[in-house]
């Protein structure tokens, strides 16, 4: 089996051969057939993911393939499945803990999917649509997980409520695409006239280009009625966070999940206070979440993607910064 592997920080990919892995008691073996990136991605790589890591880790969290073995008190009838495999496996249902968190692929401890075969347990792998390919279900994980936790994790999008989406990655064009499909306006920001276009292509009713206007978190204030959003999706973190609280309704929602900006800045927690604003972290979510976000049906976005040989091309074109959607790696026909 091959899989590539982290060496160090800002080292480049490293492809090894490695013994074939077997399924144990209530566990599956996936042959992987497609990963996906995301930033967090990004920073392991850079050694910037916060607190230790192992140095010598497989990375990636988000993979698709084929269930090839099984192990004892696991049905046969999962034999053949194509299969999504949940961010952190461990976390199967119910509330967010620390246990659950240190399961998480591709990040700290545990080995990820940017390899030919990887063992898990067999809750944390779910069959998706026959119409969809693997890179398409490998966009779920992290990113489709993460924008369905945004939109229905806290209070619940209604239809008709608006919701302001920050930029065009992943995590943000799924926000967009299963904002739409709820019946919610959208409002998209970016620094790219061409990237906004394609927003409104995809059901943005508005777009703001923040670069040409510094102050979008009060225009899209303004653009949604005059009181604000009902909830933002918050992926540029520090950086842009005031401007989300400007651009949220009083008793609006804010859903944070990006450190774009960095982790650290300062903050007007005043506007959180006199609005009465919900700030709710969102750290990706359970495999129930995952089955409840395939089961949108929403189609994911796939900017490009590149061959198993040419990972390190993937990281390099998420790093660009020009992607729009999800950059995806075929680890196998």
């Amino acid at each position: 089996m091959r899989a590539y592997r982290l060496n160090g920080t800002n080292a480049p990919l490293t492809l090894l051969d490695q013994p074939a892995t077997k399924a144990g008691p209530g566990e599956v073996l996936v042959d992987l057939k497609a990963a996906t990136l995301n930033y967090r991605d990004l920073i392991v790589q850079e050694g910037r993911y916060g607190g230790e890591q192992k140095h010598d880790l497989v990375p990636l969290s988000d993979g698709a393939g084929i269930i090839t073995a099984i192990g004892d008190g696991v049905s046969r009838d999962r034999l053949g499945q194509r299969v999504v495999l949940g961010f952190m496996p461990g976390w199967l249902d119910g509330a967010f803990s620390a246990r659950k968190q240190a399961t998480a692929l591709g990040g700290g401890f545990v080995d990820g999917v940017l390899r030919e075969q990887i063992v898990l347990p067999a809750a944390a792998a779910i069959t998706f649509p026959e119409t969809w390919t693997f890179e398409e279900a490998a966009a779920y994980p992290c990113a489709g997980v993460t924008a369905w936790n945004c939109l229905f994790g806290g209070r619940g999008l209604r239809p008709g409520d608006s919701v302001l989406v920050e930029g065009t990655g992943g995590v943000s064009t799924f926000a967009l695409q299963m904002a739409r499909a709820a019946g919610a306006r959208v409002i998209v920001t970016s620094s790219s006239d061409e990237k906004l276009a394609g927003a409104r292509r995809l059901g943005a009713e508005a777009t703001i280009n923040y670069r040409t206007t510094p102050n979008w978190g009060e225009v899209a204030a303004d653009m949604a009625g005059g009181e604000g959003v009902d909830l933002v999706v918050e992926v540029g973190g520090s950086g842009t966070l005031n401007q989300a609280l400007r651009a949220a309704r009083p008793g609006g929602e804010v859903a944070l999940v990006g450190v774009l900006t960095g982790f650290s800045g300062e903050i007007d927690t005043g506007a959180i206070l006199m609005k009465a604003i919900d700030v709710r972290g969102v750290y990706v979510g359970s495999v129930a979440d995952l089955g409840a976000a395939v089961a949108t049906g929403v189609k994911p976005l796939i900017d490009e993607a590149f061959p198993f040989m040419a990972a390190q091309a993937a990281y390099d074109r998420l790093r660009s910064g020009q992607h729009r959607g999800k950059v995806a790696i075929k680890i196998a026909a």
